[in-house]
């Protein structure tokens, strides 16, 4: 298994800088009319606004003043041209317009759309469009805008939001940072987001994760262009199907030694169940031995939960080399505490060089001393542990998940696995992997341990790939979260319920005529 596997091109995340050099590729160097270029986005957002929401009207539609509002004009004039009612709203003065955004409102018009400006249009008269319609339409804010909305654009996007009614997002919704993921101020939620010749970055970490619904990919043929442009993507979006050709395959006569030994060191006093989650996810995940050291008063409970794993009641720092001297990989952190006791079980960990998962105590630690650099480590903080380790608050985290997790990387080296919707995995080469998807239901204690104890256990079954290890532990460790959760509900879903769910997903990298081999 190499270090990182390369996606395809319709898997490439780019920067809103690269689409929009793409698309002026696209338009200059190969000939195609941007305006018939528009067309086609309009007519493939229509589409998929029609498959999505058949029959609804009438429709709103929320225009500016570039390309994206020219895509919501065309949209509008396919609406008309269909027969639907539509509400068109020029949120940008329509004088405004310029080169192919002012032909699109031109042929609206031309095609019956009724275009109305908002600066004629009182709050009143507009409360009630936004009471009257049963789907907007979107194409206010394109790439190009950065920052919090200016105003009307922020006052519309906030009535959007009150509405209830569903959003076809036109590329990206108005107010999301396409390259960043965040979302300075007001951002429309979206139902769905169609996006165009590129997949943005964007759209699929941080507040993308939550704001952009189902997200649409259309290349509209023009995926030559793309890799003619030589525009290197900032991520490979990396889902549960596309990688899980990816995990290590057993023949007929596997045996134990051949899969790892997964050492968890975790769970001081009051945090036990943080080391026994990360334990059992372990073994659920395929190593071929799994041990735990832990507070001598855990024992029992980790026995009883987890017979299969070896668990050793550890006082002291001097206790641990011997464990670790068997141990393939170590996952270190989960439930450890910042005590005398987890200091010491840190010292012997990063002492021993062995490869090692570092995470929640383990990463707080790390924090408050110089940093540890080694290639064979995978550290997997959340935000806030990510805050720590930059020394800088959560929001700056938040900000450009991306480069944060990249910063890390090159300070503590191996790879990191930066928790959150659209978890990011940097591992000094580039482009990184974003997990893609995210569950509501993940957001309890105890499920990063279950990370941290899967992603071990993986490494341990393919100790060359620290990087594909980590990008498979994310992908397994979501799609066992919602199969999970479509079980369960998202209130209700626990670290354990995401444990039982590990064998279902990992059974599908198995070949149907080796899932039960018996005797002839």
């Amino acid at each position: 298994m190499p270090q990182h596997a390369g996606g395809s091109l319709s898997d490439a995340l780019f920067s809103a800088d690269s689409v929009r050099r793409i698309d002026q590729f696209v338009i200059e160097q190969q000939g195609v009319d941007g305006f018939d270029l528009m067309q086609t986005a309009a007519r493939a957002a229509f589409r998929r606004l029609v498959v999505r929401w058949p029959g609804v009207e009438p429709l709103l539609v929320l225009c500016g003043a570039g390309n994206n509002g020219g895509d919501g004009y065309l949209i509008a004039a396919n609406a008309v041209r269909h027969g639907l009612a539509v509400h068109c709203i020029a949120v940008a003065p329509t004088e405004k317009l310029r080169g192919d955004a002012l032909k699109a409102w031109q042929k609206a018009v031309a095609d019956g759309v009724e275009v109305q400006e908002l600066a004629d249009i009182s709050e009143p008269e507009l409360v009630s469009v936004f009471e009257k319609v049963e789907l907007i339409v979107d194409a206010m804010l394109g790439t190009g805008v950065s920052g919090a909305p200016r105003e009307p654009f922020a006052a519309v996007i906030a009535h959007c939001n009150r509405s209830g009614r569903p959003v076809l997002a036109v590329d990206l919704p108005s107010g999301l940072n396409a390259t960043t993921g965040a979302a300075e101020g007001e951002v429309i939620q979206a139902a769905t987001t169609v996006t165009f010749i590129g997949r943005k970055v964007g759209l699929y970490t941080g507040q993308g994760a939550a704001v952009c619904g189902d997200v649409v990919f259309e290349a509209l043929d023009v995926g030559a262009g793309v890799a003619e442009s030589d525009e290197n993507p900032v991520a490979i979006l990396r889902r549960w199907k596309s990688v899980l050709d990816w995990l290590p395959k057993r023949s007929a006569n596997a045996h134990k030694g051949r899969f790892g030994h997964v050492l968890v060191v975790a769970g001081d006093r009051g945090f036990g169940g943080a080391g026994l989650l990360a334990a059992e996810a372990a073994a659920r995940s395929g190593a071929g031995l799994v041990s735990l050291a832990t507070r001598p008063e855990h024992v029992t409970a980790a026995l009883a939960r987890c017979p299969s794993a070896m668990v050793h009641g550890v006082i002291h720092g001097s206790e641990l080399p011997a464990l670790l001297d068997v141990a393939t990989v170590v996952v270190c952190g989960p439930g450890m505490g910042q005590s005398a006791w987890g200091q010491q079980m840190l010292q012997q960990v990063v002492e021993s060089g062995k490869p090692r998962v570092l995470d929640a105590d383990a990463l707080n630690l790390l924090s408050s001393r110089a940093p540890i650099s080694a290639d064979n480590q995978i550290l997997t903080p959340h935000p806030g542990e990510a805050a720590r380790l930059l020394n800088y608050v959560v929001p700056e985290v938040e900000a450009d998940r991306v480069a944060a997790a990249t910063k890390l990387q090159s300070i503590y080296g191996g790879v990191v696995l930066l928790k959150g919707a659209g978890t990011i995995i940097a591992s000094g080469l580039n482009p990184v992997d974003i997990a893609g998807g995210s569950n509501p239901g993940m957001a309890t204690g105890g499920m990063g341990d279950v990370l941290s104890g899967i992603t071990g256990a993986l490494y341990a079954q393919m100790p060359e790939s620290p990087a594909c290890a980590a990008v498979l532990g994310a992908a397994v460790h979501l799609e066992a979260a919602c199969r999970a959760s479509a079980d369960k509900g998202y209130m209700g879903l626990i670290p354990t319920d995401v444990i039982d769910a590990l064998p279902q997903v990992l059974r599908e990298a198995e070949p149907a005529s080796k899932r039960s081999k018996g005797a002839e």
